[in-house]
């Protein structure tokens, strides 16, 4: 009887445990609307001018780098779309330093994200498309577990600096932000670049949620169970 009672309260301990503490699903949700906050009002920036170009200056009279195969739907610069795109990146920016600092602090990253030396080695590279976690790791395999810090700690940086480098209040304060990059339109396209890799990874994100299970996934990023 002892051992019922021990062994039901343990099942309860375990079920009580959240699956995603509070600040990661908060800061979760956040990050989604800033980010397709983001990407409307980074279209509309973009449909008033779809060339990317390389340096310092670039305009309809000059050769572009890239044409992407949109009109020019607006004819000229989007101030709503700016204006949106500023506030959202603000949002996102200090959601971003919220979550990071707090899974600093409560050691996410370690327990949740960063892999184990030994699933790193070459011995163990067959195992990586698999689901074999390390204790602690919920869900993730080795590949995504490397695919979202290479997100937080590489794409996201990469993006704000180069957002940065385009206000040229910041650069007149900061030149350095823009001469690194090579110029203005240059961080232009480099930006652009780094937001299709962000729109492709949260494409393969929503997409792997709804093939390991839609409703378990999304409640537990809501309540913090499965």
């Amino acid at each position: 009887m002892a051992e019922s009672v021990y062994l039901t309260s343990a099942a309860i301990g375990i079920s009580e445990t959240p699956r995603h503490s509070a600040i990661v699903r908060i800061t979760h949700w956040i990050n989604a609307i800033s980010f397709f906050g983001l990407l409307i009002s980074g279209v509309a920036i973009l449909l008033a001018h779809p060339r990317l170009y390389w340096g310092e200056t670039g305009n309809i009279g000059t050769p572009s780098l890239i044409d992407l195969p949109l009109p020019f739907l607006l004819g000229g610069q989007s101030g709503w779309g700016r204006y949106q795109h500023f506030l959202f990146a603000w949002v996102c920016v200090l959601n971003g330093v919220l979550y990071i600092f707090s899974s600093l602090l409560n050691g996410h990253f370690g327990k949740h994200l960063l892999p184990a030396r030994a699933e790193l080695s070459w011995t163990s590279a067959k195992g990586l498309l698999t689901n074999k976690q390390s204790p602690g790791a919920e869900d993730y395999n080795v590949i995504q577990r490397l695919t979202y810090l290479k997100v937080i700690f590489l794409l996201f940086p990469l993006i704000i600096w180069t957002g940065l480098a385009m206000s040229p209040a910041i650069v007149s304060v900061f030149p350095v932000l823009v001469t690194i990059l090579g110029g203005q339109q240059s961080a232009r396209t480099i930006h652009f670049l780094v937001a299709v890799l962000l729109v492709l990874f949260v494409l393969v994100h929503i997409a792997m949620v709804f093939l390991a299970g839609f409703k378990s996934h999304i409640r537990a990023m809501i309540t913090g169970r499965p």
